[in-house]
């Protein structure tokens, strides 16, 4: 049974995915968009989200707490800088996922653009 099971495993332990998921984050607050598999692209969402929710509020707190979900200095100063006010007004759903037509030649994945709305 999967109950209260909120995340896809991804085929990886905790540490492994904590470290696919800070990197998928780190990647997109640099550069904006990336491609990805759909998946990955959906819990990236479901992380990403909450850290730009937090970022809205500048508070040595809130950036104590990013800090600890994203180890990377730059990543964070450009969440509270650019993507926290950028979004102070809205309610929620900064990231949008978007397929795209084609599969990862390798292994028939289905992959997917993950941009800021």
């Amino acid at each position: 049974m999967r109950h209260r099971v909120s995340s896809k495993q991804l085929d990886r332990n905790r540490s492994e995915r904590r470290a696919l998921l800070r990197s998928l984050a780190r990647s997109l607050i640099k550069d904006g968009r990336i491609r990805t598999t759909v998946t990955k692209a959906k819990a990236l969402r479901s992380f990403i989200e909450p850290l730009v929710t937090k970022a809205k509020k500048d508070t040595l707190s809130n950036r104590r707490l990013i800090a600890s979900k994203l180890p990377d200095k730059h990543a964070v100063k450009k969440l509270f800088g650019d993507y926290g006010p950028r979004y102070s007004e809205r309610p929620g759903g900064y990231v949008r996922v978007i397929r795209v037509s084609g599969y990862r030649r390798g292994d028939a994945a289905q992959l997917a653009e993950v941009q800021w709305v």
